[in-house]
């Protein structure tokens, strides 16, 4: 293995997950493929399409020269019209087509991986014309390709996997985004802190703080007095902040202490993926 040592975290916990999805949907009848997902708008065909295409895309394949259809209601922006792309254009797939491009495709990716000899820093093809690095990249498709695992496993009945490599993953980059939800979208007060306890197969307590400027920081030692302290499991939690559900569907899953106001604000804008 040739890949940078702080990039092979991403790489394994990436390996696991899509290996996972390629198990799950292999024995899957032709029905079972349009089967309604939690990621909005997406059926199971949908996802894994859309993991077929940004793998394809780090791979440095041309994007497909494809019309959207105009009653695609929910593609309201640019980002999600670029998502959709991948999406759409294999919505006429059949179950072997999609198997066999998705196998085709991840033996393309591991040898890629595994010949990687580039530095974490190098700047590589991000979504509409952009760039990040290669470090940013792998995290993001680490983090992608797990939750897009768990909502195929909540639509197929097949719970797994809470506590993959991916869950941990996915736990540090939700949380990075917390300060910002905390402080800005839910406009905490200066001066406040807000705990968050989540308890089940990945379990931690973080406390973000709010400055007196209004800027917000997570760490991981207690608040005696926070303004608001949220408890709920793991997978609540993944499931609020990716959007697959609003706090109001899960409320008897989340016991929020302190001001119910700010806790409102908080859960109302708890989701940070796209």
């Amino acid at each position: 293995m040739t890949v940078h040592p702080s990039l092979q975290t991403y790489a394994d916990a990436w390996t696991h997950s899509i290996e996972s999805i390629a198990e799950l949907v292999s024995p899957l009848t032709e029905g079972e493929w349009n089967g309604r997902t939690p990621c909005p708008n997406w059926s199971v065909r949908d996802i894994v399409s859309h993991i077929i295409g940004m793998e394809c895309e780090q791979l440095g394949d041309p994007r497909p020269i494809h019309t959207l259809p105009r009653d695609l209601y929910h593609v309201q922006n640019d980002f999600a019209r670029y998502m959709e792309m991948q999406v759409d254009v294999r919505r006429h797939h059949t179950a072997p087509e999609m198997t066999s491009e998705l196998e085709y495709t991840i033996i393309r990716r591991a040898r890629q991986l595994r010949n990687e000899t580039r530095a974490p820093e190098t700047m590589t093809r991000a979504p509409l014309g952009a760039e990040q690095t290669l470090e940013l990249a792998l995290r993001m498709r680490a983090f992608d390709v797990w939750v897009h695992e768990q909502d195929l496993r909540t639509t197929l009945g097949k719970p797994g996997n809470l506590d993959s490599p991916g869950a941990t993953i996915v736990r540090d980059t939700l949380l990075a985004a917390l300060p910002n939800v905390v402080a800005k979208d839910a406009g905490a007060p200066p001066n406040s802190a807000v705990v968050l306890d989540v308890h089940g197969p990945v379990e931690f307590l973080r406390t973000v703080r709010v400055d007196a400027e209004g800027r917000g920081s997570v760490d991981g030692a207690p608040s005696l007095g926070p303004a608001v302290t949220l408890a709920m499991d793991w997978e609540t939690y993944v499931r609020l902040a990716c959007g697959r559900v609003r706090a109001s569907s899960v409320a008897d899953d989340i016991k929020a202490e302190g001001d119910q106001d700010l806790a409102a604000a908080i859960l109302q804008n708890f989701a940070v993926t796209p």
